[in-house]
């Protein structure tokens, strides 16, 4: 089988609309699978190892949750995903240094056409076949997973009508197309112009 199209969502920070872009594209992009990736450690919520809400799924090995059951929880971001109407959803939980053997394992889960994955670590160890990063105008703060791999985004999203913001924060060097939420369909366009000339090669 072809390896599936690989499409990432990631942010340039916390709380800048992931989820829902990844809701807004499956609803366009129906049979395609989604991918919560959650990296972890013991201070991962800013609390200690028994209050932070992954460490007591950490392990030697990386966790893979697969499937309605395991991973459907209203208004949690994977149970999202089913409502938009993923076809399976997987959530990936491992620690920074898991995360490269836990993206190759949960992609041979991936049975779809394609599928969107949602975080910024992964890309370091999966070549995508296009990378959207999210940003809200007004948060200026820029995660270092986020700043390394910008030079490879093919777009910036942005959850309001200010292109202008797209590129605001120093350190943003990229020339990629800048989508608001106003002009999503332009984006998903984009998106489906890649795909096309992903497979035509």
């Amino acid at each position: 089988m072809q390896h599936p199209v690989i499409i990432g969502v990631g942010g340039l920070s916390s709380s800048v609309g992931k989820t829902t872009l990844m809701c807004h594209l499956l609803q366009v992009f129906p049979g395609w699978e989604a991918v919560k990736t959650t990296r972890g450690h013991y201070r991962s919520c800013g609390k200690d190892a028994e209050a932070c809400c992954v460490s007591h799924l950490l392990g030697a090995e990386p966790l893979i949750r697969s499937g309605r059951a395991a991973t459907y929880a209203p208004g949690k971001d994977t149970g999202r995903y089913w409502d938009a109407g993923a076809s399976n959803v997987h959530w990936l939980i491992a620690t920074e240094n898991q995360i490269e053997l836990g993206i190759h394992q949960t992609l041979k889960r991936v049975r779809s056409e394609g599928v969107f994955i949602e975080g910024n670590s992964f890309s370091q160890f999966v070549p995508t076949d296009y990378f959207v990063m999210v940003r809200r105008s007004g948060l200026e703060s820029v995660k270092r997973s986020a700043r390394v791999l910008m030079p490879s985004v093919s777009s910036l999203f942005i959850f309001d009508d200010n292109e202008d913001c797209g590129r605001s924060v120093a350190g943003l060097e990229n020339d990629c197309p800048v989508f608001t939420q106003p002009r999503f369909d332009l984006l998903v366009s984009h998106l489906r112009n890649a795909i096309s000339q992903r497979c035509s090669n």
